[in-house]
């Protein structure tokens, strides 16, 4: 009997991790994500399991993002010594962000285990130390898109670029039994955008048998993506130039910093983008921007094209990438206006909360936030219009503008998503189980769903187990 145990990730964004059990009991976990927020009921979702670590077989891993990738370190630490499956960018992408995801765990303990010693408490170990992480790469294995590939002679896999960052994938397993038919399971992994930069269009799934489908934008339509350059255009000239002030724009070490540098190159190139400096200050994101230039094999044709008569799209004059913490602190001892671009994208962690302590509370300046951010998180609530926040202990007033930019996402909204599932056949596919996204957004999501013919759709509760032969379910 097939089975599937939902992890995380379940009526929430964050700590993607789904696990199969086949019929003789082999153990196929697809993500094994960090949850990142501040909701009560998932306090000790990072430390604790719903399975034995050193149970699972195999482990399938659908990008690098740290929602669906971050506790693979703890993951083998805890017992997993197979290997992991995913594509070659993400392997790549993964080295250096789990290493820096190792950095911060530590880092936390220290000034954790120092309130606790104040409170006379016992101290805590981080999740995963650096060595941690350097140590589970060992067990990483880069496949190529679109190809078959057997992790066991009855189980293949394949990749199919989903668009969303460098080396995304979703992730379909074909499963075959001995009576002669085959079981096909898919998990989109998080859905790209089509005509976004840098990166190819979602490729459609094959159809399937169940379907594990994300739904962080169910109910929601961006803005429309053809102005996105001359919106961030006007945001930098009324700041930068109008205003004389500095513009904070706090954004994913992967694939958002890239693709706002990209959009600065290209206007840099048409002699547009006013004459100041623009920092990428997050070492994460120079390392990342390091790796996009080795794979050009996850870009689309426009950037390709670009390539050809600007061999770097990811660097221009006034452009410079920081690394030290000196060269960081330097940056808010500057006088007049630039661009500021830092990590991370929520503002609940780096060296963006500096930049926005010293100067949030000036009204010459903007932040800008370009993507998806938490409930509970300081970026949600500058999303949600708060006047005052709390960073690093202190209260700052919210003077400076906050302008929202959703064209940015690397998540299709509705509209994108129903689009990408359009294809599958309704009648072959038994069950759609909506993961990643908060349960209002779901809701709204199954309804579209099934008013576009799909038949069933269920929204999984965290630790809910559900039969893939008969579709009956249980809960542990």
């Amino acid at each position: 009997m097939t089975k599937i145990k939902f992890c995380g990730a379940d009526q929430t964004v964050t700590g993607s991790c789904h696990l199969i059990t086949l019929d003789d009991d082999t153990k196929i976990l697809l993500d094994c994500g960090l949850y990142q927020g501040y909701e009560e009921q998932y306090e000790t979702f990072n430390r604790e399991w719903l399975f034995n670590p050193e149970d699972i077989d195999y482990m399938i891993l659908s990008h690098a993002h740290i929602d669906h990738s971050g506790r693979i370190p703890k993951l083998c630490k805890d017992g997993y010594t197979g290997e992991i499956f995913c594509t070659s960018a993400t392997r790549d992408l993964s080295a250096i962000m789990l290493l820096d995801s190792a950095y911060i765990q530590e880092k936390d303990v220290v000034y954790i285990n120092k309130s606790k010693e104040r409170l006379g408490l016992k101290p805590v170990d981080p999740l995963y130390t650096v060595n941690d992480a350097r140590n589970c790469m060992d067990q990483f294995v880069g496949i190529g898109y679109n190809r078959w590939f057997k992790i066991r002679e009855d189980i293949a896999v394949r990749f199919r670029d989903s668009g969303h960052i460098l080396g995304s994938a979703s992730v379909t397993l074909r499963i075959s039994h001995p009576d002669g038919y085959d079981k096909y399971v898919a998990f989109t992994g998080d859905i790209g955008r089509p005509d976004r930069p840098i990166l190819r269009d979602p490729h459609p799934l094959d159809d399937v048998d169940y379907l594990v489908c994300e739904s962080t934008y169910g109910g929601q339509k961006h803005e429309g993506t053809p102005d996105s350059r001359k919106q961030l255009l006007d945001v930098i000239h009324r700041t930068c130039v109008e205003d004389k002030g500095k513009l904070i724009i706090p954004a994913f070490s992967v694939g958002r910093t890239q693709e706002i540098v990209y959009m600065l190159d290209q206007l840099a190139n048409e002699k547009k983008l006013p004459s100041i400096p623009v920092f990428v200050d997050s070492p994460l994101a120079v390392n990342a921007t390091d790796i996009f230039t080795m794979h050009p094999e996850c870009y689309d044709g426009d950037i390709l094209e670009y390539m050809t008569h600007d061999p770097n799209p990811f660097g221009f004059n006034t452009l410079k990438y920081v690394r030290s913490v000196e060269q960081s602190k330097a940056i808010n001892n500057l006088k007049g206006p630039a661009v500021i671009i830092s990590a991370s994208g929520m503002m609940n962690a780096g060296r963006v909360k500096h930049h926005l302590a010293n100067n949030i509370e000036d009204g010459k300046n903007c932040v800008l936030i370009v993507g998806y951010c938490s409930q509970g998180t300081l970026g949600g609530q500058l999303r949600g219009g708060a006047e005052e926040v709390h960073i690093f202990g202190n209260t700052f007033k919210v003077n400076a503008r906050i302008e929202i930019m959703d064209s940015f996402s690397a998540h299709g909204d509705q509209d994108e998503m129903l689009s990408y599932l359009d294809n599958l056949n309704r009648h072959k596919l038994k069950k759609i189980f909506l993961v990643h996204g908060e349960i209002e957004r779901q809701e709204m999501f199954k309804t579209a769903l099934l008013n576009h013919k799909f038949q069933k759709v269920e929204i999984p509760h965290f630790g809910q187990v559900y039969n893939l032969d008969d579709v009956s379910v249980r809960t542990r």
